[in-house]
């Protein structure tokens, strides 16, 4: 990045693109089969071909990976991304983050969770409930109360949010922290440690967390079930917080290389 100030589009893109191959262990052509990933992928590059076409429709199949990078660019763009076979009523094009975005549960779609062996019984817990919530769970582990470490599964969730496989992550260790820590260093992820429902909500409407950090030690699961439905029914916010994350994502852009 020239004279270290904020970078430009192009400098963004290529970025975006070689931290996704690196993630994915592929070749620098995205519609490639990844590894471990059959799904087809949809990057920022497809995005900046229909804007060069001067198209503001791409027609993706069902179960493409749709990388968050890549949704941003449409909404900056103008382009909807439209679900191949999807009804008229489930179209529409993503949310423009001047006006805020749905609260997780409203939008839909998958919740990756996951834990070190300090909150594997929380986790079991929040499983349960989100699955009773009529959400899609996807769990990455740990399974087991044996001893491991945070950062694997940490990371293990925030691929999947940064990837499209999960919509939403969920992560529990004992204090909420090191996993945060693990889980940001994943482009395209958000991850926020809450406390108690008055942070659940902040982490949504003033930062758009789309991963969230719990701490086991000290925390019921009647009182974890409680931060975790404030977060997932909490809208994100417009305007000046709209503008405030897309600074912490020029930062994220600036230093993924």
């Amino acid at each position: 990045m020239a004279g270290g100030g904020v970078p430009s589009s192009s400098e963004i893109r290529g970025v975006a693109q070689d931290v996704l191959r690196e993630l994915l262990g592929s070749s620098p052509d995205p519609r490639q089969e990844r590894r471990g990933l059959s799904r087809p992928l949809i990057s920022q590059a497809e995005v900046r071909a229909a804007r060069q076409r001067g198209e503001t429709t791409i027609v993706v199949p069902a179960g493409a990976i749709v990388t968050p990078l890549a949704h941003d660019l449409a909404v900056d763009s103008k382009i909807e991304i439209r679900v191949e076979g999807a009804p008229e009523a489930n179209r529409g094009a993503a949310p423009d983050p001047e006006d805020g975005g749905p609260a997780p549960l409203a939008e839909g779609g998958a919740v990756a969770i996951g834990s070190d062996h300090g909150g594997f019984e929380l986790k079991q817990a929040l499983s349960a409930y989100l699955k009773e919530l009529g959400v899609t769970v996807q769990d990455v582990g740990t399974h087991a109360k044996q001893s491991c470490d945070y950062p694997d599964f940490a990371a293990a969730v925030a691929k999947q949010v940064a990837l499209g496989s999960a919509s939403w992550g969920v992560f529990i260790d004992g204090a909420g922290i090191g996993s945060c820590m693990a889980a940001n260093k994943i482009p395209g992820v958000l991850a926020a440690t809450v406390h108690d429902v008055r942070t659940a909500k902040n982490s949504r409407e003033h930062n758009g967390a789309n991963m969230v950090c719990l701490g086991s030690v000290g925390l019921t699961a009647d009182a974890a079930k409680q931060i975790l439905h404030a977060w997932l029914t909490t809208e994100t916010g417009g305007g000046r917080h709209a503008r405030r994350v897309n600074k912490i994502r020029a930062i994220e852009a600036s230093f993924v290389k």
